[in-house]
């Protein structure tokens, strides 16, 4: 009986012991979630019902592979990937990498915090400019968490929210199911005409996104720390699977509620091209508390990810400038573009749109330099990626890199 009891304690202590070490993910799993993804997704299944829910599934799947190797860099080398890059580029190519990832972190604030402007515009009303000022005071609270040193009560206010956000999209479909057969139909990979391709594109900008890349190794990092026993590099790299997995199939989860949920309720309905047409939708197809939730579920988004995208640019600029500034200055720097586009009466979900063009830019800079860090012996030890991680990796790199490439052009070509 003692011997029983003792092993299930034993057990017990290891499962808390794995839970402890989870949480680096979740927060990097908020740029999944952010209002970019809302915008494509809900435009996707508003437009062409359960056509692209197979690009959201491939997109989840090669993101857990990318999240999983952009922490286990961090773990196995004790730096981030801009540290890294900091380190083997010269001077003039390292202030040049910086800027353009630097860019890329500013578009990803700047689209966050029009999100949640918007998402306090629908809930009350609120001028969209002042809506982005309280946002940015928002996240300046989150990130005072994390300037603190106070990692754990930062990824517990982030898993909150992104709870809130599950919620918030995923709530709608108990209202209205979705057509199962139609869902299922929807996993067969195939498009209808340029605009699909176009938006397919556009749902995978949206969902790999490059500062998430960069953030992941630093995150990692700095929860567990850098340890010089194989051993313990190993348990912890491990633990972390359990954490993208989960963190990452979270963020699938609801990523698909929201194709499904558009897919459902707005189909060929007037309007649904904008957040706010879409709210609008979901409003009068599901009813008021539908709507209300939805809109918290936005909001929840843009506070998440905003703090997350700042976070993101300071380990960037630590990495690539070897230079710090407070995080809650560079949130007060970082507010102006977004305020500028929101007093321009800029319409959001346009700006969102073209947010996520920018973003694809970057892309290429985040994934292939990461790829061959984590399949490089030299870098890795004995960590480094295995022949089936690496043809993973570079086949997700060709595709992400590929479909990125027609976005920008079909993006381009529709503008002239």
């Amino acid at each position: 009986m003692a011997v029983s009891t003792l092993a299930a304690e034993s057990a017990s202590t290891k499962v808390w012991s794995r839970l402890l070490l989870l949480g680096p993910a979740f927060v990097a799993a908020i740029a999944y979630v952010d209002p970019g993804n809302v915008a494509a997704n809900l435009t996707a299944g508003a437009n062409f019902g359960y056509l692209l829910v197979w690009v959201l599934v491939a997109a989840n799947a090669m993101a857990v592979l990318i999240q999983y190797q952009s922490a286990k860099l961090g773990l196995a080398t004790g730096m981030s990937l801009p540290e890294i890059l900091g380190k083997r580029l010269g001077t003039g190519r390292r202030r040049a990498y910086w800027v353009q990832a630097e860019i890329v972190a500013g578009a990803t604030d700047m689209a966050e915090v029009i999100g949640g402007a918007v998402a306090l515009n629908l809930l009350f009303g609120l001028p969209l400019l002042t809506g982005g000022f309280i946002i940015g005071l928002a996240s300046m609270l989150l990130l005072a968490l994390q300037s603190n040193r106070s990692q754990k009560s930062f990824e517990l206010a982030i898993l909150t929210l992104l709870g809130v956000i599950a919620v918030g999209f995923v709530s709608g479909l108990f209202v209205a199911p979705p057509d199962a057969g139609g869902a299922i139909a929807g996993l067969v990979p195939r498009f209808e005409g340029t605009d699909t391709v176009l938006l397919a594109a556009s749902m995978l900008g949206a969902t790999v996104m490059p500062h998430a890349i960069y953030l992941h190794s630093a995150l990692a990092r700095d929860r567990h720390g850098f340890s010089e026993d194989p051993a313990v590099r190993t348990r912890l790299i491990r633990a972390t699977r359990v954490d993208v997995a989960g963190a990452l199939l979270l963020a699938g989860i609801v990523n698909i509620a929201m194709l499904l949920l558009a897919a459902t309720s707005l189909r060929g309905v007037e309007g649904t091209d904008t957040i706010a047409g879409a709210h609008a939708a979901v409003t009068s197809a599901l009813g008021p508390v539908i709507g209300v939730v939805f809109a918290i579920g936005l909001l929840a988004s843009g506070l998440a990810s905003t703090s997350v995208g700042c976070y993101a640019g300071a380990t960037i600029m630590g990495g690539l400038l070897k230079v710090r500034i407070p995080l809650l200055m560079r949130r007060t720097l970082t507010l102006i573009p977004a305020l500028l586009v929101l007093g321009a009466g800029i319409e959001p979900t346009l700006a969102l749109v073209l947010s996520q063009v920018l973003l694809s830019f970057g892309i290429p800079f985040a994934l292939i330099p990461l790829i061959r860090l984590t399949g490089s012996r030299k870098v890795m030890g004995i960590h480094a990626d295995s022949k089936p991680l690496r043809i993973a990796g570079w086949t997700s790199a060709t595709l992400i890199v590929g479909l990125n490439c027609v976005l920008i052009f079909l993006t381009v070509l529709g503008l002239q």
